[in-house]
């Protein structure tokens, strides 16, 4: 029984404690674009993530094969 004083405040505490991550999140915007996540998935971007300036290696070249 004693342990009944000690699990009623620690599950409130978390109770309280997912309740307060879940209105941050609805706060922060987390929810706003759900189809926007799941439509990006689906483009096929195959462009290169280069600076500009750099020049891209070919993968079948190796150095010192010459």
């Amino acid at each position: 029984m004693s342990v009944l004083i000690w699990l009623i405040p620690v599950a409130l505490a978390m109770g309280a404690l997912g309740l307060v991550g879940f209105l941050w999140s609805l706060r922060s915007g987390q929810y706003e674009d759900m189809d926007g996540a799941a439509q990006r998935i689906l483009m096929d971007d195959d462009t290169p993530l280069s600076s500009p300036g750099e020049t891209r290696r070919d993968d079948n070249t190796r150095d010192g094969d010459d």
